[in-house]
């Protein structure tokens, strides 16, 4: 029996992995544009960072969580999303302490039991931005500028902006009691994970992926009208923002996001009704980990998903070359100096290959050009002999002879 891959997980091969690097650059430039620095979390946290943090009438911690003991019987958690382990370790390394607004990005993968869809895998992962410090709606306008752009770099067109408010707790505490009003006539016909959540956490049922549940809270009250007016001045700062901008939106009450440390705005940018970005604010998620009051906002980017959008629009993502010079060899000789050719040229960070096969000369220039190399040269006895060889430039056949010791001229040559 061949051992597979678990469900829900894909390798990534050599054959795409530059267009992993395509994407990962474009983030990182973006990002670092913007003043974003990198972070790195572990692929493990202590669960009680996603009970607090996420929330325990999620679907998130309720279904999702890969969840186990270690060997002293302390329960750790898989890297359920991006931001408890990203505010887990700005409160661990003392960041708050230092000026701000802190901002920070990283690539995380995110591990979720969860049904298998189109772009969104058990193990996926996620180009990830979070922005600590400040309360202004203007920060909030950045993050969505910042991640709108990402996909204006990549040529795609044709994406939706939805933006909401879900408010702070004393706006919540008055829609919780209208929504509960309204959901009480509809109870019976909740699923049973949503009646748990009726009692504890009415917002989460707005969540519910089960399609009675969503028929239902289609006419539920709208948490908008509900917000208080700081709220409400800070929502129509963002729109706003976001018109000054010229960033297109359009205002989706439904929204609320699939985990409880939210507050205020939350938005999503939606590719055919799938969702290739979403974030929003939190500013109580600090506290609630140990840290001091201090607000925050992000959002999470799912690479899969963007990778898979590229290709529904047929934008492609250009093939580096993978290799700028082969260096074949006839003969013990040749192929030792080709060997040491090779390492020296690579010490100059040239991309360069040579035969480990014992392939005729025939066979060593199918392989060249199978390998997508630039250039390529053979070595053998009358190479040796006058320490020159003929390099060829694969695109138009075009032959230069060359001097085998004169590094800078090899160089020159194929950095053309």
């Amino acid at each position: 029996m061949i051992i597979q891959a678990p469900r829900g997980t894909k390798d990534m091969l050599p054959t795409e992995a530059y267009k992993w690097h395509y994407l990962e650059n474009i983030f990182k430039n973006i990002a670092a544009s913007y003043g974003y620095r990198e972070i790195r979390t572990p692929v493990f946290e202590y669960t009680e960072l996603f009970k607090r943090g996420v929330g325990e009438t999620t679907d998130v911690v309720q279904k999702e969580m890969y969840t186990f003991e270690d060997k002293s019987g302390r329960s750790l958690t898989l890297k359920a999303e991006g931001t408890s382990p990203a505010v887990r370790a700005f409160v661990e390394g003392s960041l708050y302490n230092e000026v701000q607004p802190t901002k920070l990005f990283y690539f995380t993968p995110v591990l979720r039991y969860e049904s298998v869809q189109r772009g969104r895998l058990r193990e996926h992962h996620q180009f990830g931005i979070e922005a600590f410090g400040s309360e202004e709606a203007s920060l909030d306008a950045e993050v969505i500028s910042l991640a709108v752009r990402v996909y204006r770099e990549l040529g795609v067109s044709g994406l939706e902006l939805n933006i909401n408010s879900i408010g702070c707790p004393k706006c919540r505490k008055r829609y919780n009691e209208a929504l509960k009003k309204f959901l009480s006539e509809r109870y019976d016909d909740l699923c049973d994970t949503c009646k748990s959540r009726f009692h504890k956490n009415p917002m989460r049922i707005l969540d519910c992926k089960v399609e009675s549940c969503k028929e239902i809270v289609k006419n539920a009250p709208v948490i908008l009208d509900y917000l208080c007016d700081e709220c409400r001045e800070h929502f129509e700062s963002l729109q706003n923002y976001l018109t000054a901008l010229g960033i297109k939106y359009k205002i989706n009450p439904l929204i609320v996001r699939g985990l409880d440390y939210y507050s205020k705005t939350v938005f999503e940018i939606v590719d055919d009704n799938i969702t290739v970005c979403g974030g929003g604010r939190y500013d109580y998620l600090i506290e609630e980990v140990g840290g001091p009051q201090m607000p925050a906002v992000g959002f999470g980017m799912g690479i899969e998903r963007t990778l898979l959008t590229l290709a529904e629009k047929g934008i492609e993502i250009p093939k580096p070359p993978y290799i700028d010079l082969y260096i074949g060899s006839m003969g013990d000789s040749a192929e030792l100096e080709a060997l040491k050719l090779s390492n020296k040229l690579r010490e100059k960070n040239l991309r360069c290959e040579c035969d480990h096969m014992n392939r005729s000369v025939k066979s060593e220039m199918k392989y060249a050009n199978k390998i997508g190399a630039r250039f390529t040269v053979i070595i053998g006895e009358n190479e040796l002999k006058s320490d020159s060889a003929k390099f060829k430039r694969m695109s138009d056949g075009k032959q230069f002879l060359i001097d085998l010791k004169d590094m800078d001229k090899i160089l020159n040559l194929i950095k053309l």
